[in-house]
């Protein structure tokens, strides 16, 4: 799916940074186990639909969905026993998730007619735009489900659900790049792992801890959503790039748009589309409390929208020279739209100029009684005016009570429970309090209390607000009603302000707080070479500040690479390096290297640690044989993996076969692979297969110990017998070291023949194929046409004279 006018590209978006879920997710599979799914975040009035082939018997793609949503409540139909006796998605809900959170609604509910008619309906893009007419056909499960969990929202919540104001979007995986649950945690991006190993001046975080510099909540969701699904349209990705480009090059434009997003409430995203629900009718069922908390946040919600319609023409103001597509478009679709101005100036005849969003309890208040202008309301003004006079009365007694008591510091604080009460410092009670005091309580160093004339005034006040927010209520119908026919100019401009806190106060911010030229811009190609130069790990580079950089190249003829090396040589910081690069790249933001060249991966695979999974009573090699196997059972070609140690928790020789066989596999598939190992005897997989090889990690003996280099060379090298070098500095008796050193060396004499006669045996193959992977790599170089002639004849030649050796083609 391209992204459309602001770039958004439908990422969707998560709430569950430090605050609850806002997803009601709707599930329903057929026969043929496909899925359908509906994502409705409450929070943001958007609904994100996707149908997919569940592939896996453990529902794992539809368990890595819904680790992704983190719902607050999961739709399906009733359970149905299939002849296999599989109960599918409903018996993956009752594993997963409380018995509160799974909602069964009649199969009738999952009409995906009634689903067509209602998205149709309720999106706030033309249906065109939408390619409903496609999808309606093609993905009729998905919008089955949004039949059942539109209704469920409608039912549940007490509300309609406005025409045209949901940001509505097909995702699949043909939208985004697939990681499942087991990488997200491995790569480390949202949460990081051993944190206790770090001291608390120099503590490691995640990858979207790193990037979490943004200033609204909806901008922070939209990051976390875009690394847990980063993109994979090359286009919409460039979008984003170019507009990176502009931001890194116009400091100007980057300031100003720093401080232009400032000047919108950090709950912009939210309130905005507050608007897009509204209630079905007030019966006498519900309470009079109830009404007036309604009123009141209704009034605070326009009063946010006024202040966000205010800081337009500042934006505006910022983005008129902008030259990148994606500014251009914000320009013109949000900055230029008459109907902004036309609603604030619709807000400004009945919304008092001076009235502004305020935090303090009082001040809300306040601010929520006085909105509205003086005389459109006679009511209104009475109520104002007994509201202004109690306040001032219960001042009037704090002062009273200050003189008579002689309690100099007594303060009169207000909270929306208690209304106002007392605090007085206990060092100023001589004795004991008067007995006008009542509800005393004793917090710290301070007294809280109240007072008869304090309750009667506080009574007095909260009744002349509530009947403040209601008179305000009725005088804001007509101004809601107008305000909810323009409610997809309000979905749009949510959508740009997060998008945009997104790429300015985080891509753009993270890169300017790195030094010069540390982070690049990445190409794309559709089916070109990954090549990677001087990269290094996002993370690790700012805690350490000597981080060695490394390369990594991958292409058609050379799909898979194996990295040799001792423990704590760098290898599995060298796999997770690889994979965070792609995903900064593919979500539309600077990598750290100093060039990348990256053909778009579909899914990330990653089988990086160890350890017994004692919940699911399974051993260390039982759990690493379950993600191997989740891996061959879904990779492609267009998909990343990343191994570290496959087969070390069993023997040597099983170990290695299983490895082995593995690699052959993933070399068949032509999946571009990075596979770490000890085993050196999988380094003769370069000698048999053309397409695979080798690098180590430069480490050098000095004194019988192990100098770390974290440099990643050519080839093959064995350092001698490291793990006994580790086992004589660890204690282990010299006997038994010296035995072992014997038995090793005529172990490794007896390989070294053999391996050498295995190389002389595969060289012509060798040759050919180095030749082809030379012409491929020229193939997708941006190099000129003289430049091309003469890598074409040096080529011949060095082919002919038989000293054709691997080259590094990175441009």
């Amino acid at each position: 799916m391209k992204e459309d006018a602001t770039g958004s590209g439908g990422g969707g978006r998560v709430v569950g940074v430090g605050d609850r879920s806002s997803f009601v997710i709707g599930l329903i599979e057929n026969r043929a186990k496909e899925v359908g799914v509906a994502a409705f975040d409450l929070r943001s009035a958007s609904l994100h639909l996707s149908q997919y082939i569940e592939t896996s018997c453990s529902y794992h793609n539809t368990k890595t969905l819904l680790h992704f949503y983190d719902p607050m409540v999961v739709i399906v139909p009733p359970n149905k026993t299939a002849a296999d006796g599989m109960v599918g998605v409903s018996e993956l809900v009752d594993k997963n998730y409380p018995a509160n959170k799974k909602v069964t609604v009649a199969r009738g509910c999952f009409d995906d007619t009634k689903g067509a008619v209602m998205v149709k309906n309720l999106s706030a893009r033309d249906p065109s735009a939408l390619g409903l007419d496609t999808y309606c056909k093609q993905y009729y499960l998905c919008l089955a489900a949004a039949s059942a969990t539109i209704k469920w929202i409608e039912s549940e919540k007490g509300v309609i659900i406005t025409s045209h104001s949901l940001s509505v979007t097909f995702n699949g995986s043909f939208d985004h790049m697939n990681i499942d649950s087991t990488s997200v945690q491995t790569l480390e991006i949202i949460d990081p792992l051993h944190t206790e190993l770090w001291g608390t001046s120099n503590k490691k975080k995640s990858l979207f801890q790193m990037l979490k510099t943004t200033k609204t909540t909806g901008g922070c969701r939209l990051l976390r959503a875009n690394l847990l699904q980063p993109l994979k349209d090359i286009q919409t990705i460039n979008t984003r790039l170019d507009c990176l480009d502009e931001l890194m090059s116009n400091e100007e434009l980057f300031f100003g748009l720093t401080q232009g997003l400032r000047k919108f409430p950090k709950e912009s995203d939210k309130v905005l589309c507050h608007f897009c629900f509204k209630p079905k009718k007030i019966t006498d069922e519900i309470p009079k409390p109830a009404n007036g908390r309604k009123s009141q946040l209704l009034i605070s919600d326009i009063i946010v929208l006024k202040t966000a319609l205010d800081a337009i023409p500042f934006l505006s103001k910022v983005l008129k020279g902008a030259k990148s597509f994606l500014l251009q478009n914000i320009y013109q679709t949000v900055c230029e739209n008459p109907k902004y101005a036309r609603m604030r100036k619709r807000i400004g005849d009945v919304i008092d100029e001076d009235a502004v969003h305020s935090r303090a309890p009082f001040a809300a208040c306040t601010q929520q009684c006085f909105a509205i202008k003086a005389g459109i309301d006679g009511l209104l003004d009475v109520a104002r005016r007994s509201f202004c006079d109690t306040s001032e009365a219960i001042h009037n007694l704090a002062t009273k009570y200050r003189e008579e008591c002689q309690l100099p510091n007594l303060k009169i604080p207000y909270n929306n429970r208690l209304g106002f009460y007392f605090i007085i410092p206990q060092k100023d009670i001589t004795g004991k309090l008067p007995s006008k005091f009542i509800q005393v309580v004793r917090h710290g160093k301070n007294v809280h209390c109240s007072s008869f004339e304090l309750a009667s005034l506080n009574a007095r006040n909260k009744s002349a607000a509530a009947e403040c927010f209601l008179r305000t209520e009725l005088c804001l119908e007509g101004l809601i009603s107008e305000i909810r026919e323009d409610i997809g100019i309000l979905t749009l401009l949510a959508e740009v302000l997060c998008l945009l806190d997104m790429i300015v106060n985080s891509f753009a911010n993270t890169i300017s707080t790195k030094p010069v030229d540390r982070y690049t811009r990445p190409e794309f190609t559709d089916d070109g070479p990954m090549a990677i130069n001087a990269g290094r790990h996002p993370i690790l580079e700012g805690l350490h500040t000597d981080f060695v950089p490394n390369n990594i190249f991958l292409s058609e003829a050379s799909n898979m690479v194996l990295v040799m090396g001792p423990n704590m040589s760098g290898k599995s910081t060298y796999l997770q390096q690889i994979c965070l690069i792609v995903i900064l790249a593919q979500v539309g933001c600077y990598v750290p290297a100093q060039f990348a060249s990256l053909r778009v991966v579909d899914r990330i695979f990653t089988r990086i640690g160890t350890g017994d999974n004692v919940e699911n009573n399974s051993s260390t090699f039982m759990t690493e044989m379950k993600e191997t196997a989740f891996i061959m059972q879904n990779v492609s070609s267009k998909s990343l993996v990343v191994v570290d140690e496959l087969g070390r928790a069993t023997s040597s020789s099983d170990g290695l076969a299983i490895a082995w066989s593995c690699c052959e596999h993933l070399l068949s598939l032509k999946a571009y692979t990075v596979f770490a190992t000890h085993m050196e005897g999988l380094s003769e997989l370069a000698t048999m297969y053309p397409n695979v090889k080798t690098l180590h990690f430069e480490v050098n003996l000095r004194n019988n110990r192990l100098d770390f280099k974290f440099q990643l060379k050519d080839g093959l090298r064995r350092v001698p017998h490291y793990g006994l070098l580790l086992a004589r500095v660890a204690g282990l008796p010299a006997s038994v070291v010296d035995t072992a050193t014997n038995i090793t060396s005529r172990i490794t004499e007896q390989e070294m023949v053999r391996m050498d006669a295995n190389c002389e045996q595969y060289r012509p193959l060798q040759m050919a194929y180095q030749a082809a992977q030379r012409l491929i790599c020229l193939k997708y170089s941006n190099q000129g046409d003289e430049y091309i002639r003469e890598a074409l004849q040096d080529l011949k030649e060095s082919y002919a004279a038989g000293k054709l050796t691997r080259k590094k083609e990175m441009r």
